[in-house]
């Protein structure tokens, strides 16, 4: 086991390197010391390239976990239909806190997601490739000077979007790419059949950063080395962010697939504490007992009642309070919203303020209320959001019963809520302030109740039964910025205030 250490996150590698390999030796891999490191990159055509992925059984690193085979032989069925060139995307933006293995692909080993984007891209004789990236992330200026330091006989240009948690969403990147608001389309689309979906109306193979990359690393060893480690169902390795409570920075791990999480949280010198949140804030916690016998692979969290999701990996640890800490990711999900359907809009900030009225003693009626508006947005919106923001709330009621019942009967389990799960990524922090986030706030030594404010912003104000505001403590979400000013203009009383996000 070796560490590596740079700017960005800690690297630890368990077992063979793939996608760590030679990092130990370079902060940043440019095009000569990747090939020194690698070797060339062979040449597939597509039949070949889609039954390399189908024996390696690859699939997306971005959560969904879509079988990558399949997916390439529908954009190559889309092509020959329609009879136009594809369109290939690598999805590195990383809206997602707890994660970092992208950004560090992006920062340290660029040329290995190109490698297998241009063997995707020239498989199929795609029309272009885009990769996209988080304004502010190492991909902005890593990215393109990689593109520089190799001749590609494929364009390949590198696309911003902005460092939301929604962006990443596929439909939302390739909004983004085609000029348009990055946001998830309001209808369901496959980029793999152009149109609407597609970049420039192509059909569009789409996968995350890490996708590409193991595709380059299968591409030379060849399935059966590929498979080599790991599960039969699951062979190679798999990128984990484990974000270790206290720390700085998170660390990045290489292991097999199917190696232990205890193991891995050992080797990054933390435990499960009093539970572990796997796969991010649409994935699910496990309990300390459940983490402590669970396996770093997709069938093997389902079976311990998890989802792998991107491979995140955060322990809480014993001294923070789980509820809310829950409650802060439930208010910046409503947040992070597209803000185009009514479950987002509404469904998401009104489960966020009965969340909060379980942690601050609300009964069991509070927590009743959690359960229907969790089910309620489920099935509803134009994208996943409010089903995976759903899935976190009824995993965190299940996981931490004891707390939920300290909290509903005896108004708290007397710990402090100490900020472990993050709300903004590695690097560069975002700035709430430059971010355009405001927080709305009441003078209460001012207001009236005329109830006025509730009537302009319903998704951020309701009244308690005297008719006074109740106001969620969490910023507001962007899409509601204009509705927060409106209501703090025609207050009568003058008691509302817009300010920026303490730290």
């Amino acid at each position: 086991m070796t560490a590596a250490g740079t700017e960005g996150p800690e690297v630890i590698r368990m077992g063979p390197p793939r996608l760590t390999a030679g990092l130990d030796q370079y902060i940043r891999m440019g095009y000569e010391a990747h090939l020194a490191v690698h070797g060339p990159l062979p040449r597939y055509g597509a039949p070949e390239l889609a039954e390399l992925a189908r024996r390696i059984a690859l699939t997306g690193k971005g959560g969904a976990a879509f079988p990558f085979a399949r997916k390439l032989q529908a954009v190559i069925d889309s092509a020959r239909r329609r009879r136009l060139p594809p369109a290939v995307v690598v999805n590195a933006t990383e809206g997602e806190p707890g994660s970092a293995k992208d950004r560090m692909l992006l920062a340290r080993a660029p040329h290995l997601v190109l490698d297998g984007a241009l063997l995707v891209g020239e498989a199929l004789r795609a029309e272009s490739v885009a990769v996209g990236v988080d304004e502010g992330s190492p991909g902005v200026t890593s990215m393109p000077s990689a593109v520089a330091e190799r001749r590609s006989r494929l364009p390949i240009r590198v696309v911003q979007q902005p460092a939301r948690f929604v962006s990443g969403e596929s439909g939302a990147l390739i909004r983004g790419i085609n000029g348009l608001v990055a946001l998830p389309p309001s209808r369901k689309v496959r980029s793999s059949d152009g149109g609407p979906g597609g970049v420039d109306g192509l059909p569009t193979l789409l996968s995350n950063a890490e996708t590409y990359a193991q595709l380059a690393v299968a591409a030379r060893l060849g399935a059966e080395a590929y498979c080599a480690v790991g599960p039969a169902d699951e062979p190679g390795t798999v990128l984990l962010t484990v974000n270790r409570p206290g720390a700085r920075r998170p660390v990045v791990v290489e292991a097999p697939a199917g190696t232990p999480l205890l193991a891995v949280l050992d080797a990054c010198g933390t435990g499960p504490g009093q539970g572990v949140l796997v796969g991010g804030y649409h994935g699910m916690f496990l309990d300390a007992a459940s983490a402590a016998s669970a396996p770093c692979s997709r069938a093997g969290m389902r079976r311990s009642g998890g989802t792998f999701g991107a491979g995140i990996v955060i322990p809480l640890p014993e001294d923070t309070c789980p509820l809310g800490e829950a409650h802060r990711i439930v208010q910046w999900l409503a947040a992070e919203s597209a803000g185009q359907c009514g479950p987002c809009r509404r469904g998401l900030p009104e489960l966020a303020r009965a969340f909060g009225a379980v942690v601050t003693g609300g009964g069991s009626g509070a927590v009743e209320e959690v359960r229907r508006l969790a089910v309620a947005v489920v099935g509803q919106g134009a994208c996943s959001h409010p089903d995976g923001s759903a899935g976190f709330v009824r995993s965190a009621l299940s996981v931490f019963a004891e707390d939920v019942r300290a909290h509903t009967e005896r108004a708290g389990c007397g710990r402090r809520v100490r900020a472990v799960l993050p709300t903004a990524p590695w690097a560069p922090d975002r700035d709430a302030a430059r971010d355009g986030r405001v927080n709305l706030k009441v003078d209460w030594a001012l207001c009236d109740g005329h109830g006025l404010c509730a009537d302009v912003a319903p998704e951020l104000i309701t009244l308690d039964r005297y008719g006074f505001p109740v106001v969620g403590e969490g910023p507001v979400p962007v899409w509601s910025t204009l509705s927060a000013k409106r209501a703090v203009n025609r207050c009568p009383a003058l008691a509302l205030r817009l300010s920026a996000p303490g730290p």
